[in-house]
């Protein structure tokens, strides 16, 4: 049974609709305006960083291990979304996992479509290697088109021979641009988060001459054998959430160790809301405990 506090949460959303024909600059405002309500758990600390020439930030909740590190690709269709709307999320993840996360200001689209996203993620990647942080010490981890550049980057990283970091994060990950799932039809009615014509403008803009269904794309149609353990996490009232069943199916039958959870009744990732939300709060003790199990 859902919290009482997820209808307030759901009136809030629908208090702010996302209009349809909004410019990417509006949605990016809108974003920005939404993540001022979020407050940082005490004692957080940040610090701003170049990872591999790409913009990024140290976020470290206190007692944080410096040398087990969380590199985090924030949501937002690839388009919208940044270190500051993400930040408050992020340290909470840092908290709940004990590790130092790095939150990536990797190039949005349109202005920088793909490869950029994924170009991004590798440098900073690598970067963290350069800087000797060893991979067995390193997960990587998003939400929504984070969560999709995450597997995206795993993939990228694996192709090109990288050492592959311990394990992975995939928070109601958008994986499949070419929207084939069914559940886009079957919850669209449900899902107060996501407008389907504003997230296919994104899907556009993002993969510019590439095709949606593009495997550095969407990782949905990418080989994902050899790729770390898999944490996913995802709300039963998204119309995204075929694009994580599916992906889970998929890796499992590759090989890959996936831990699978569906969030009865939640939104789109949910686990942002963690002031408001008792569920986020709990998600992310769950993901703080995969990761300490995880990466040591």
């Amino acid at each position: 049974m859902p919290s009482e506090e997820l209808k307030v949460v759901i009136e809030m959303l629908e208090a702010r609709p996302v209009l349809a024909d909004a410019s990417f600059e509006q949605l990016r405002t809108g974003m920005a305006e939404m993540a001022v309500l979020a407050s940082l758990p005490e004692g957080v600390t940040t610090e701003t960083v170049l990872a591999g020439g790409v913009k990024a930030e140290w976020v470290s909740a206190a007692g944080a291990d410096e040398f087990r590190v969380l590199l985090y690709l924030h949501g937002g269709g690839y388009c919208i979304g940044s270190i500051d709307t993400h930040r408050a999320m992020v340290a909470s993840l840092s908290e709940a996992s004990g590790m130092k996360a790095l939150a990536l200001d990797y190039r949005l689209a349109p202005e920088y479509p793909h490869p950029a996203a994924v170009d991004d993620a590798v440098a900073a990647y690598r970067w963290l290697l350069a800087n000797s942080v060893a991979p067995e010490r390193i997960a990587i981890a998003g939400d929504s088109a984070g969560g999709g550049l995450s597997a995206a980057t795993l993939v990228a990283l694996r192709e090109a021979g990288d050492p592959l970091p311990a394990a992975a994060v995939l928070i109601s990950p958008w994986t499949d641009l070419a929207a084939t799932g069914g559940s886009i039809t079957e919850r669209a009615d449900i899902d107060p988060m996501i407008d389907m014509a504003v997230l296919n403008r994104m899907a556009d803009a993002y993969a510019g001459q590439t095709s949606t269904k593009d495997p550095s794309v969407s990782p949905l149609y990418a080989g994902l054998a050899g790729l770390p353990p898999l944490l996913i996490q995802v709300g039963t009232a998204e119309v995204l959430y075929d694009d994580s069943v599916r992906l889970a199916e998929l890796a499992r039958a590759a090989g890959v160790e996936v831990s699978f959870e569906a969030w009865e009744d939640m939104i789109h990732v949910f686990q942002a809301f963690g002031a408001l939300l008792p569920e986020a709060g709990e998600a992310i003790g769950k993901i703080g405990d995969f990761l300490r199990d995880k990466v040591r």
